[in-house]
């Protein structure tokens, strides 16, 4: 299990803003103990699936998705889980390298994920609704708008802040990024809270 939630964490990887105002989510978050369950999973997970299910009672026998935040530090995963909160996100961009390397599924359309903060505290309930493998260089304005939540120079950013990151990865496993390197573009929507 800790094995797909660390490559769940990596490629679903978020985008870095350049903004300097990176928010938590909520105020009361840093001085809330994690209420975890057995399993080490916070219990909000399961309280927002149950209460999605209870408004959606045609999803009762599908099982309680995977959990996850984007990125791969406090100050980003909060600001991406409050960005999917607002619908102002509605993508993620992974590696496709990454998922040859560990032999794993692309995502799949009509998957659903439950969006965390940086503790694993439920945010948000998104389901995939398109996936797409594209190439580095011809990632578009449009898709980057969605990645980054931002209107503002979103392109740039995307490929800045997704060029820093992959090449991260990849110089640990000794690989580098490519403007031809695959990405996996997935779009998804928020569908709980409503």
């Amino acid at each position: 299990m800790r094995q797909i939630s660390i490559f769940l964490f990596l490629i679903l990887v978020g985008c870095k803003n350049e903004t300097k105002n990176q928010n938590k989510i909520g105020t009361d978050n840093q001085s809330e103990m994690t209420t975890e369950t057995e399993d080490g999973i916070d219990k909000s997970v399961s309280e927002m699936w149950n209460d999605f299910i209870e408004s959606n009672p045609e999803c009762k026998n599908d099982g309680i998705p995977e959990s996850d935040f984007f990125h791969n530090n406090e100050a980003d995963a909060n600001r991406l889980a409050k960005l999917t909160l607002t619908g102002e996100k509605r993508a993620s961009s992974g590696l496709y390298s990454l998922y040859e390397q560990y032999n794993a599924d692309l995502p799949a359309v009509g998957a659903k994920q439950i969006v965390t903060d940086f503790n694993g505290k439920a945010i948000a309930i998104i389901e995939n609704v398109k996936v797409d493998t594209i190439p580095f260089n011809k990632i578009s304005k449009e898709y980057a708008e969605m990645d980054m939540g931002t209107d503002i120079e979103p392109l740039e950013k995307w490929k800045k802040a997704h060029w820093e990151f992959f090449e991260n990865f990849l110089n640990e496993s000794g690989g580098k990024p490519t403007e031809e390197m695959l990405i996996v573009a997935v779009e998804f929507k928020k569908i709980w809270p409503l």
